[in-house]
């Protein structure tokens, strides 16, 4: 999913920030980015790396790029309350997790309490997105 979600991203010419759990799922994201499909490119940069790029991957709060979006991935976290220079935040997560799941329903009742517009998408059995709220 999050390949797609960054190739929207750029045709839109925004920067994102993609934040893991950790520095090991960085650098599996850095790897994949890299090889995800033969006939795409996806230019990014993972922390450490060529500060200027338009995907900045990190596990911490660090966002040099200055994004429009911020992508959570594999149960990475943000303040709420800090969200308010972004055009959008994506959580990406397993619905099937109930840790993952209990985590993204707290950061979604945060973010509504923030006064952010939140919004929750489930992927349908055919594949396609579908709103739910």
């Amino acid at each position: 999913v999050l390949p797609g979600l960054l190739e929207k991203t750029l045709e839109r010419g925004w920067r994102a920030v993609v934040r893991a759990s950790s520095r090991e799922r960085v650098e599996a994201l850095d790897t994949f980015l890299w090889t995800y499909r033969e006939e795409s490119f996806l230019p990014h940069a993972a922390a450490g790396d060529g500060e200027g790029q338009p995907v900045w991957l990190t596990d911490g709060d660090d966002a040099p790029n200055k994004p429009d979006i911020l992508f959570l991935t594999d149960n990475a976290s943000a303040e709420a309350k800090a969200l308010g220079g972004l055009t959008r935040c994506v959580t990406i997560f397993d619905g099937r997790d109930e840790d993952a799941l209990g985590a993204a329903r707290r950061f979604w009742k945060e973010a509504k309490a923030a006064g952010h517009d939140v919004a929750y998408w489930k992927q349908s059995p055919e594949g396609r997105w579908e709103k739910q709220s």
